[in-house]
């Protein structure tokens, strides 16, 4: 199944993209919650289109959660220290803006009355290439953030997206 939107990101299944090498390059994350607990981890995999996040999370709020890539390598809660939405283009926050959107600009997650979500998320507007612009390995790094509510895809410069609870700082 291969879920796309217009926006360049999307849902999908591994099963659309093709095989990595064993030269791929590779990142695992570990999200915590603001009380410092692990709340799932994300397996971080180079593929054609883009950057695919392998994520399983547990222990979260149900409901909808923005889920966006940060500017900066540092988790400390409340998690502002993730600064603002990794945007090398300076573009609009927004995966409904007119002139493109921030490269850390992700769909909403939907976690179930458990509180555990498996999903995988591609982005197409980051790499792992190091030396790239766009690269998530950046000298003071990025980082995944999930925030209490939603996105609502056009807000500039965050989407009214809540407070930050859970972070994984992305590393080499």
């Amino acid at each position: 199944m291969l879920l796309r939107t217009a926006f360049a990101t999307a849902l999908v299944s591994t099963r659309a993209l093709t095989a990595a090498s064993a030269e791929t390059e590779t990142a695992k994350v570990t999200f915590k919650n603001a009380e410092g607990a692990s709340v799932g981890n994300a397996e971080l995999v180079q593929v054609n289109d883009g950057v695919l996040i392998k994520l399983a999370l547990k222990g979260l709020p149900p409901g909808g959660h923005a889920f966006h890539v940060h500017a900066v390598g540092k988790c400390e809660a409340p998690f502002t220290t993730a600064g603002g939405h990794f945007n090398p283009a300076n573009k609009k926050h927004g995966m409904m803006s007119g002139d493109g959107h921030h490269a850390g600009d992700m769909p909403n997650l939907d976690v179930p009355a458990n509180g555990e979500l498996k999903v995988e998320v591609l982005n197409t507007g980051v790499t792992l290439a190091k030396g790239a612009p766009n690269s998530l390995f950046k000298p003071d790094g990025t980082s995944l953030v999930i925030h209490a509510t939603v996105d609502d895809y056009k807000s500039d410069p965050a989407g009214n997206a809540g407070g930050r609870i859970a972070c994984a700082v992305i590393t080499q």
